[in-house]
């Protein structure tokens, strides 16, 4: 399916968006479509007052796009902790369900949710959930790559795509793991964690930590 609006402002805001200038080939890797697409649909939230985008250093949700990006962001997220905590959905599967029941949710039956969910905070991945207003607390917007040799840190959450979730789970890494990088391979082949949690040496490679967060 070809990303819409929507998805463009979803990946936006949680790439950190809100409070930094995001680039378009963040974008690409973040929805998998082409530069000439994220371009086109850049130009159109941009003369939507959405976005800003500044050339050469990125694009930025304007506060009425955070606001939009934040309620969209709920609504699937509210869906998600839903599906695994209700009906025992794993993580990594949830994110098509979540994405058609977003579509037909009101606000009102966005906050019946989050009351029979006693208002959740965080999605399985760590994502935060705003309120109905569109408010939400800071995010980390600090990717894995970024870790210098040696450092410790919390992985805090996961972009929201299928294959990327897989991935941590088949690595065994898992939201609210303390990891410490002990090395950087060659040609940025992968990054060698150690999990403090699970007291194991785990490979990431370098396009997967780019969409792990820390703090």
């Amino acid at each position: 399916m070809t990303p819409n609006k929507e998805d463009y402002l979803k990946i936006i805001f949680e790439l950190g968006g809100d409070t930094k200038k995001v680039t378009n080939k963040e974008i690409l890797a973040g929805l998998s479509v082409s530069a000439a697409s994220v371009t086109e649909m850049v130009n159109k939230l941009v003369k939507e007052n959405y976005v800003t985008h500044t050339p050469y250093q990125g694009i930025q949700l304007t506060k009425e796009g955070a606001v939009e990006a934040a309620l969209l962001v709920r609504n699937h997220r509210l869906w998600e902790v839903f599906l695994v905590d209700k009906l025992d959905y794993q993580f990594n599967n949830v994110h098509p369900e979540a994405e058609q029941l977003e579509h037909v949710t009101n606000p009102g039956l966005a906050e019946r949710l989050a009351d029979f969910l006693g208002h959740p905070t965080r999605c399985p991945h760590g994502g935060i959930i705003p309120n109905a207003r569109g408010e939400f607390e800071k995010q980390s917007n600090r990717a894995l790559v970024a870790m210098e040799l040696g450092e410790t840190a919390v992985l805090e959450r996961v972009l929201d795509d299928n294959e990327l979730l897989q991935y941590t789970i088949e690595i065994g890494l898992s939201v609210g793991d303390t990891v410490t990088l002990k090395k950087v391979g060659l040609f940025e082949s992968s990054l060698t964690l150690y999990d403090e949690t699970t007291k194991n040496d785990i490979q990431v490679g370098i396009k997967a930590a780019q969409h792990i967060f820390v703090r």
